[in-house]
């Protein structure tokens, strides 16, 4: 019996808040409700990078793995915008929903990677480029979309 995941529809779409909710992790685990939150000022959140600077009795371990949680956050939204542009290109050009699907969980796949290996795995200065190797993954599948767009219209 084959499993039927209901791919055959376009689910692209539903990626868009799937990636917003992904980028929310981050702050989520650092400053929300792990171990940052008695730093973490919900009135002005900005400035949480600064105050784990200065929390001078937070062990360094911790205190640079929920700086490294603030900066996957930070680039999770820096990349969020371009996703869902290219998703929306690659509907409005008619791409396959195959194809959507596809690019779009690897996407959301490569970004639940970088988030791993940005907050934990960076205690491993070996695992260093390997974040990288993610991140270019990921975009690489964003690009993938523009370029398949592009090339139906």
């Amino acid at each position: 019996m084959a499993l039927n995941l209901g791919l055959e529809k376009n689910i692209s779409y539903w990626t868009i808040p799937a990636a917003l909710i992904l980028a929310l992790f981050p702050r989520t685990y650092s400053g929300l409700t792990g171990p940052g939150k008695k730093v973490f000022d919900p009135t002005n959140p900005r400035t949480f990078a600064a105050r784990l600077d200065k929390a001078a009795d937070m062990d360094k371990k911790l205190r640079l793995r929920l700086q490294r949680a603030e900066a996957a956050g930070a680039n999770a939204f820096e990349t969020l915008g371009l996703y869902a542009a290219a998703v929306t290109a690659g509907n409005a050009a008619g791409l396959p929903a195959q194809t959507m699907n596809s690019l779009t969980l690897y996407y959301l796949g490569s970004r639940v990677l970088y988030t791993w290996v940005y907050i934990w795995g960076q205690e491993n200065r070996s695992l260093a480029p390997v974040r990288t190797l993610v991140w270019t993954a990921g975009m690489t599948f964003i690009m993938a979309m523009f370029v398949q767009a592009g090339s139906r219209l």
